[in-house]
């Protein structure tokens, strides 16, 4: 794995505790509403950015098609950034906390 959370997945119950999912939702609950509706919405919108780079190599309407397709191709890949997404974004919150 070469994504930068590598160590962190070595062992899922490591001194963390923990999968990234449940570590997300942990510091998620705890906190502020404010910032977490802020991330949400910033990944919103690079959700849908993409959605539009996909949508002009495929017809808009097919796209969960499309998408549904290359995640069972390559699941483990897609689980693999999934995680490290959902590390991202719990350190983006901590990070913000911190304001």
């Amino acid at each position: 794995m070469s994504n930068k959370y590598a160590a962190l997945f070595e062992d899922e119950d490591d001194i963390f505790g923990g999968t990234p999912v449940s570590k997300y939702w942990d510091i998620a609950n705890q906190t502020l509403d404010e910032v977490v509706k802020d991330e949400f919405d910033m990944l919103l919108s690079r959700m849908a950015a993409m959605e539009v780079m996909l949508s002009e190599q495929h017809d808009y309407e097919d796209l969960d098609a499309v998408v549904d397709s290359f995640t069972f191709q390559n699941q483990d890949k897609v689980v693999e950034i999934k995680k490290s997404i959902y590390m991202d974004l719990a350190g983006k919150l901590v990070y913000r906390q911190g304001d």
